[in-house]
């Protein structure tokens, strides 16, 4: 009953509304004392490990939002660098992972969404990805929340695409119909060695913004769908595997999606696997070993 009057909210909640407000007041740092408390409930309240921030120290960030994006201590998450091999791009748990088929991605039990959607209702980019592979991962309150590349790539373009600011936890999830296609994101698509890899990120509830290494952040409430080709500049944006692509300033969720037959995953990457950022994810076709 709670799950779904929970859900049932978040019909009726203005989302923007309260995630413009909920952004605002997570990058405020003119009053300190108000952030050191809100950071400390949170800690406590989520679980969340200082011992491996860069700074340890709660009340040395300038603002919620520069505690919620917080470094890590170096060599924390090594970077699998076999050329075989893609890796995690984030701390999480796996929602899902599978198979694109005749164009929908799994979400959950009775519950799947539109690839084109997800990807800015282009088809023609959306048939990139036909029968492909996608994994879909859940970043919970308590989890590093930079996003970094699972593969050596080169921007192509980045889509912002407005929508709605559902929770992307397990409970919506399951109840919410097309949720990640729903949701407001941004849709970045690479050229790899592997082929076009696509990585989007998508917004959810309280989410003040998310943010690009390029482009800097993208705040909730823009009305129209955005696309920017980096295809042609005179410096292409090269991101090397490893390195921060982006960020969410209260976390969200990131769908990876890979041509047919350019990855399979791990066999340890079943639905509700924690991972970790740099770890193996999955093995690339026609690569040497």
């Amino acid at each position: 009953m709670f799950d779904k009057l929970f859900v049932m909210s978040q019909y009726v909640t203005p989302q923007l509304t309260v995630s413009r407000l909920a952004g605002r007041l997570a990058d405020m740092d003119n009053t300190p004392a108000v952030k050191n408390r809100v950071v400390r409930w949170f800690i406590d309240r989520y679980g969340v490990n200082m011992d491996e921030a860069l700074e340890p120290d709660p009340e040395a960030y300038p603002s919620f939002n520069a505690f919620f994006t917080r470094a890590l201590k170096p060599g924390l998450r090594p970077v699998d660098d076999r050329p075989s091999v893609l890796v995690s791009p984030v701390d999480g748990a796996i929602s899902q992972l599978g198979t694109v088929t005749d164009d929908r991605v799994f979400q959950a039990k009775g519950q799947s969404f539109s690839l084109t959607e997800l990807l800015g209702g282009d088809s023609g980019k959306a048939a990139e990805f036909e029968n492909g592979e996608f994994a879909t991962i859940y970043l919970s309150p308590r989890d590093y929340h930079r996003i970094h590349m699972p593969l050596s790539g080169t921007l192509r373009e980045m889509t912002y695409i407005p929508g709605r600011l559902f929770s992307v936890n397990p409970t919506t999830a399951a109840q919410v119909p097309n949720l990640f296609a729903r949701n407001e994101r941004i849709s970045c698509v690479f050229d790899t060695d592997a082929g076009p890899m696509a990585m989007v990120l998508v917004g959810a509830m309280i989410v003040g913004s998310m943010e690009t290494t390029w482009a800097g952040v993208v705040a909730p409430g823009t009305s129209d769908v955005d696309t920017t080709s980096y295809q042609h500049l005179e410096k292409p944006i090269r991101i090397e595997k490893g390195e921060e692509m982006g960020r969410f300033r209260l976390g969200s969720t990131v769908v990876l999606v890979m041509p047919k037959g350019a990855v399979s995953w791990g066999k340890d990457q079943i639905p509700g696997a924690t991972v970790r950022m740099g770890q193996a994810f999955g093995d690339l076709a026609n690569t040497d070993k």
